[in-house]
């Protein structure tokens, strides 16, 4: 039987073969199931078109921010932190800003900043780090220290740093 490998006329046919039953397999086999996914695609797709639009009407300040090259609007830490914050359901009065100047450094100029968030629930906090970062692509979360305040279930007290760079 291994004498069957070592023969060449076992490989001048076999590959012929194979590469004849390839496109067979593709048209049969591959092409159907491609073509019942882009069906599925497309069916979830206009099931999710309402609920697109219905994002859009209801905050179409989301395309604003959708070009990351866009620089019409000047980043600055109190306007964006303001804008989320409220945006999330969190009062001024818990939320503490401290910008840093803008430093440049190798070239590119970046700068820093610190929020506290005092007594905010845990999906608040995630609901603005989450929206922040979507909304500003250059922005990046340094560092983040929860707190939970003791003897309260869902309270917490949070430090975030960030960078921007522009």
């Amino acid at each position: 039987m291994k004498e069957i490998y070592k023969n060449p006329i076992l490989y001048y046919t076999a590959i012929p073969v194979i590469m004849l039953l390839w496109p067979l397999l593709v048209w049969a086999i591959y092409l159907p199931k491609a073509q019942e996914e882009l069906k599925e695609t497309m069916n979830q797709y206009k099931q999710a078109e309402p609920a697109m639009m219905e994002i859009l009407t209801l905050d179409p300040g989301r395309l604003e921010a959708a070009d990351p090259n866009d620089n019409t609007a000047e980043f600055t830490y109190y306007r964006v932190v303001d804008r989320v914050a409220s945006l999330c359901g969190i009062p001024p009065s818990k939320c503490d800003l401290n910008a840093r100047s803008i430093q440049t450094s190798g070239g590119q100029k970046n700068q820093s900043a610190n929020v506290k968030l005092n007594q905010i629930d845990i999906t608040k906090f995630a609901r603005f780090l989450s929206t922040i970062q979507m909304r500003w692509p250059n922005l990046q979360c340094t560092k983040v220290i929860l707190s939970q305040k003791p003897g309260l279930k869902d309270v917490w007290d949070v430090d975030v740093d960030f960078k921007y760079y522009y």
